[in-house]
């Protein structure tokens, strides 16, 4: 009877629905991923594998020198107690900047947003310099308060941790603010208004209602501090600090490697270890927002006196972040060697920019630096959108492997990065076509794209989450190939976010220092080492002459940034309609 084979046909045929069909576009992204699992894996997982092999060597008398070490643990304490601190004081100015310029309107708002995100321009290396040469014990501040008040500079001026905390908090705190803007713009006002109606002070309201729909914001800004305070070396060198960092570098200087690779590897344990717990902490909490209330507009500030204090505490705030970038075009003018005891230095001259542009030597750190950079964008672009692009269509297993192997750089310290890499390449492989790396040009670049290439794997992530797979299939259902696809309508679209990205990898590779300084060729010294170099030598105006053009250079590619990200305005094409 047919009655029987209805179900057996049933049985059947399920399965065949359930399980669906390998296409062409699979295979595609499943021959693109072994490439770029295979690079990311040589040239990112290996060497992080490779440092932590050698920290073992000799049945691990590197780690028991560590433990035995008063110094080393000290260090390894004063970078975490740093870390935390900085997290803190750089948690309390941004996020209560974003407020003041979020929830209250006043005047010198619109400039002071401006001037907000003024230190994301500072390199790090001469943004610690020019911290050190206005607050340091013969900073420009310290020598004029002693000149009015009659009190010793020293008695002011901010040296030591103090000094490494003042530049950690004045250049780190853009990373909360940028989060908690962005969390306090799309806020829902009703629940605020709810808290307040129903009787709750407002500080109530913010301690119930806003700050836990917050948690995502300043979950991010503290992973963020916490990581590049961490992995901060150019503070505690201009202050002095003993971090771990500082020793890092002293001991691969040293030639001690074993202990350079214990150290890199217990720092990247800490690091990733506060990085697993705020995630965990993030995810124990809900934070998810199921009303449907709209952005609270800003509040203006009531009553002449507050205006009145607000205005002048706006103009107080832009003078304090205007001042470092002040200071750095000013000394960038200085004669070298007039400068000593002086509040501010005596002599002015344009030939340290005339010199960096007429002699070759002078020339060559900032074309090294341009050009590492330039190199390491573009192979970051190929890498980052690529392993984007399969990540993001990846269907199944696999694709979380290849986001963590990619993001893995970003939670390194650059010194941690530099080792791995001098521990990896130190000898020919086949991985690097049977040459050195260390002493040659292309050690820059590599270091570069593995630190920065995160940068343009989530811009393109985030480029690739808004378009809709369905247009990639409507091109394949038209005739087009996978690759054609790839090549001709994702990418396109993806445009937008990959170029966001590969600025912003040019913009960390030019002005990079921490990881430079451990494995930069003597023989191609890049523009930051060759800052400090001149620094070094008492060449202050030509090591700020540097720093300015390397300021102004970031300075432009975050403006182009910025106005890519604006949405385009609507031309009216409204027209008079003749009668």
């Amino acid at each position: 009877m047919t009655t029987g084979t209805v179900p057996t046909d049933g049985i059947v045929a399920a399965p065949a629905r359930r399980r669906r069909a390998i296409t062409a576009a699979d295979r595609f992204i499943y021959v693109l991923a072994v490439p770029l699992a295979l690079v990311l894996l040589i040239y990112v997982v290996m060497p992080m594998l490779a440092t932590v092999v050698t920290s073992f060597n000799n049945g691990g008398t590197a780690y028991r020198a560590f433990l035995s070490s008063g110094s080393t643990l000290s260090a390894l304490l004063t970078s975490v107690g740093i870390s935390v601190v900085s997290v803190v004081t750089a948690g309390v100015l941004g996020s209560t900047l974003a407020v003041l310029l979020t929830r209250f309107d006043f005047p010198g708002r619109r400039a002071l947003r401006v001037f907000a995100i003024l230190p994301m321009a500072l390199p790090p290396l001469i943004g610690a310099m020019s911290f050190y040469y206005l607050y340091g014990s013969s900073g420009i501040m310290p020598r004029a308060l002693a000149a009015l008040t009659g009190i010793s500079a020293d008695a002011v001026a901010a040296d030591g941790i103090a000094g490494v905390l003042l530049v950690h908090t004045l250049t780190m705190y853009p990373y909360f603010y940028l989060s908690v803007t962005a969390g306090l713009a799309g806020s829902d006002a009703s629940l605020e208004e709810a808290a307040l109606n129903l009787g709750a002070r407002r500080s109530t309201m913010w301690r119930t209602v806003l700050l836990p729909m917050l948690t995502p914001a300043l979950v991010s800004g503290a992973l963020l501090t916490f990581m590049v305070s961490m992995a901060s070396f150019t503070a505690p060198q201009f202050y002095n600090v003993n971090t771990l960092t500082m020793r890092i570098v002293g001991a691969k200087t040293s030639g001690d490697y074993e202990l350079a690779a214990a150290q890199s590897t217990v720092l990247s344990a800490v690091s990733i270890a506060f990085l697993l717990a705020m995630r965990w902490y993030q995810n124990r909490r809900s934070t998810v927002n199921a009303s449907k209330g709209t952005p609270q507009a800003a509040t203006a500030v009531q009553g002449w006196p507050m205006r009145i204090l607000a205005a002048v505490g706006s103009l107080v705030v832009m003078l304090i972040l205007v001042a470092p970038v002040a200071a750095i075009l000013l000394l960038a003018f200085t004669v070298d060697g007039t400068w000593t005891v002086q509040i501010l230095p005596p002599q002015y001259t344009m030939s340290n920019f005339v010199e960096i542009f007429t002699h070759a030597r002078s020339l060559r750190p900032l074309l090294v630096s341009a050009q590492m950079s330039g190199l390491a964008m573009v192979i970051s672009i190929l890498i980052g959108t690529l392993t984007a692009w399969v990540v993001g269509r990846w269907r199944g297993r696999g694709a979380g492997v290849l986001d963590v192997m990619i993001m893995l750089p970003w939670a390194l310290p650059g010194t941690v990065v530099g080792i791995n890499i001098v521990t990896a390449f130190a000898a020919p492989t086949p991985f690097n076509l049977g040459q050195v790396f260390i002493g040659s040009l292309w050690i820059l670049p590599l270091a570069y794209v593995i630190r920065f290439v995160p940068l343009v794997f989530r811009n393109a992530a985030a480029s690739l989450a808004q378009i809709d797979p369905s247009v990639e299939e409507a091109a394949q259902s038209l005739g087009a190939g996978p690759w054609r696809t790839l090549q001709s309508v994702t990418l396109p679209l993806m445009a937008k976010g990959v170029i966001a990205g590969a600025l912003l990898a040019f913009v960390q590779g030019f002005g990079e220092y921490v990881a430079s300084v451990v494995i930069y060729p003597p023989r191609f010294i890049p523009l930051s080492v060759e800052i400090y170099n001149r620094q070094y030598a008492n060449e202050l105006g030509s090591a700020f002459a540097y720093g300015s053009l390397q300021m102004v250079a970031i300075l432009v590619v975050l403006i182009i940034s910025e106005l890519m990200d604006r949405p385009p305005r609507r031309r009216s094409r409204a027209r008079t309609t003749p009668s």
